[in-house]
């Protein structure tokens, strides 16, 4: 399984890369919502995960991006992983296009949760995911 990790912290994405390594998920990194939309026309994955706070476009943005390709790449899904904490949050995301949120410090049966519940949705007819 192929993961996009886009965020600007290395600190961050080195945590949820280990977290992943455990249940043998490739992780691919991106410093930046522009080179992760970069990445993403270049390989294909079966989850984005994204920041919300970086330099340049920020995480929202990116995921309008992703929501507005042409392609069957509109339709992977996407977990906020942020630590920001605003009341309307959740639903801004939602609105934008993401699947879930998790918040900072990342906790690993958190992150595999929500992948899992993602990935159940999908397997189910549900999801994103085609």
């Amino acid at each position: 399984m192929n993961v996009l990790f886009i965020e600007d912290d290395r600190m961050n994405r080195r945590v949820v890369k280990d977290m992943l390594d455990v249940a043998g998920v490739t992780m691919v990194e991106a410093e930046s919502a522009e080179r992760g939309l970069e990445i993403l026309d270049e390989e294909d994955f079966v989850m984005v995960l994204v920041d919300l706070r970086m330099p340049g476009m920020d995480g929202i943005t990116a995921i309008e991006h992703i929501r507005a390709r042409p392609d069957a790449k509109a339709k992977v899904p996407i977990i906020v992983v942020t630590a920001d904490i605003a009341p309307d949050l959740r639903e801004r995301c939602m609105v934008a296009g993401a699947d879930d949120v998790i918040f900072k410090p990342v906790a690993m049966d958190a992150l595999f949760d929500a992948m899992g519940t993602i990935l159940a949705r999908a397997a189910a007819g549900d999801g994103m995911i085609d």
